[in-house]
């Protein structure tokens, strides 16, 4: 892994989640009034999910299952996001090149999240195993 990542800011992935859930942000400030609870709320939140739960996988590595199941949730928000993102193009809300580029980006996302699941022990921190306490010299006499 090269140099020591000390916190999940500095995972490419969570570096193109957060920029790709920056610019639904943005882009969704568009959206009609009509969508506010629906299209742009869901758009929003599940593009922020994925931050948020590679963040919390990060703070899991002690246990693999915990850690794979937080990355599983960051890749189910992430297939959640395209799927808004889909509707925001088929509305008219985002243009086609804009949805192919963010789709694009996803599908990125989601081969880095299955990367990181797959070489999920790579990412674990590792248990030392507990020092045995040094016995005291007896003293006979």
């Amino acid at each position: 892994m090269g140099e020591r990542i000390q916190s999940h800011r500095e995972l490419n992935v969570y570096q193109n989640a957060r920029a790709s859930a920056m610019e639904i942000f943005e882009l969704s400030k568009s959206f009609p009034s009509e969508e506010k609870f629906s299209l742009t709320d869901q758009g929003r939140r599940s593009s922020r999910s994925v931050c948020a739960n590679i963040s919390e996988a990060w703070r899991k590595r002690r246990y693999k299952a915990a850690f794979i199941a937080k990355l599983s949730d960051a890749e189910t928000e992430a297939c959640d996001t395209q799927v808004w993102l889909e509707f925001a193009n088929l509305c008219g809300y985002i243009t086609e090149p804009t949805f192919n580029r963010l789709d694009e980006e996803y599908n990125r996302i989601l081969g880095q999240l299955v990367r990181m699941i797959e070489g999920a022990d790579d990412w674990l921190i590792k248990q030392t195993p507990p020092h045995p306490i040094p016995h005291s010299p007896t003293h006979h006499g």
